[in-house]
């Protein structure tokens, strides 16, 4: 059982985040806002994935007044991200948004902060500090210390302006695309405020790399117990962050959503297409939204006692293969009928 960081709580909508709620699947749209009925279809179907909270790109005034419509549209929280212009910010909060991200110490002068955070706070609407390495200010950048610490200044900078007006609505990200960067930056920060934090490993790019750098950042930290929200960046279609990031979670038991997949490594002893029935089972059960476990396992002899903590699974034979519940065998089935029979057993022992 992993223990948690304490973390305080805030709320984006109808979504908690800290304070030992559920930790959060989030994800961004990559439409152009302005364009709100591809905005809207898409977060439909991150929505319907399972994804919690949907983060939106606010780039002008025409974006931060399509938020207006969007809102009315969809159910999901909404985070608007924004920065440099604190008028968009005041305008995606009369709009209905949700949340915000964004830095206080790149939207302008002190008065301007004041502006947003006094809206914000009046409406109780949460800003997220997002902390990129890569665009932190000039003079931490001139710093002679590692990374992972500009960026925990950066942030406890601008957590301080937040302080200083008396909110603390705050949730904070330290983001890297280097995977010991963002460990470090997290576990330092996490002894030092106690906000709710957003994980996500930066720019970690496309689909098998990207899971490959999330999955060891994000996991690492979750591992230790910190982290409220996470987000999992890839360059693909955003429902695959969604995806993921429950996979992520389901493999350290912090959250169940759907069907939990396992399946072995081929070897000598297969006498079954492993591979492609393995893909089979997860494209057939993908959309079952059970929180069991079901197994692919490539030989009779060892497939169901390895896998008897599955609730179910096939165990290989030569152009057949078993169907076990618990461990035990309760069904010889030809290749082919496979899936259907499986997926008969499961429906019938889940009414």
């Amino acid at each position: 059982m992993i223990k948690r960081r304490k973390s305080n709580g805030i709320n984006i909508g109808n979504i908690k985040i800290g304070a030992g709620a559920p930790i959060s699947v989030q994800s961004m749209c990559n439409t152009d806002t302005r364009n709100i009925e591809a905005t809207v279809n898409q977060i439909q179907e991150l929505a319907d994935h399972g994804c919690e909270i949907v983060r939106l790109a606010v780039l002008n005034k025409d974006a931060a007044e399509a938020i207006k419509e969007i809102v009315k549209r969809t159910s999901v929280p909404l985070v608007a991200d924004i920065h440099f212009d604190y008028r968009l910010a005041i305008q995606c909060i009369n709009n209905g948004i949700n949340a915000l991200r964004l830095n206080p110490g790149n939207i302008g002068k002190r008065e301007n902060v004041e502006k947003v955070v006094s809206l914000a706070k009046q409406q109780k609407i949460p800003i997220r500090i997002g902390v990129n390495a890569g665009s932190l200010e000039k003079e931490l950048q001139d710093e002679d210390i590692p990374l992972s610490e500009k960026m925990v200044k950066s942030a406890l900078k601008h957590v301080q302006i937040l302080e200083d007006l008396d909110f603390d609505l705050i949730k904070v990200s330290l983001k890297s695309s280097d995977v010991l960067t963002t460990i470090e930056a997290y576990r330092s920060i996490a002894e030092k405020i106690p906000y709710p934090l957003h994980l996500g490993v930066t720019e970690a790019g496309t689909l098998r790399g990207g899971l490959v750098k999330s999955s060891v950042g994000l996991g690492t930290l979750l591992a230790e117990g910190i982290g409220d929200t996470i987000r999992v960046s890839l360059t693909e279609n955003p429902v695959e962050e969604v995806i993921a990031g429950y996979d992520i979670l389901k493999s350290l038991n912090l959250r169940r959503h759907g069907v939990n997949f396992v399946s072995c490594p081929t070897c000598g002893r297969t006498q079954i297409d492993l591979i492609g029935l393995a893909k089979k089972v997860e494209e057939k059960f993908k959309n079952l939204d059970l929180p069991i476990t079901i197994a692919t396992m490539g030989c009779a002899v060892n497939g169901p006692g390895e896998a008897r903590h599955a609730d179910f699974g096939i165990a290989g034979g030569i152009n057949e293969g078993y169907i076990f519940k618990k461990g035990e065998i309760v069904a010889r089935v030809p290749e082919d009928q496979l899936l259907e029979k499986l997926e008969e057993i499961i429906i019938k022992s889940s009414k």
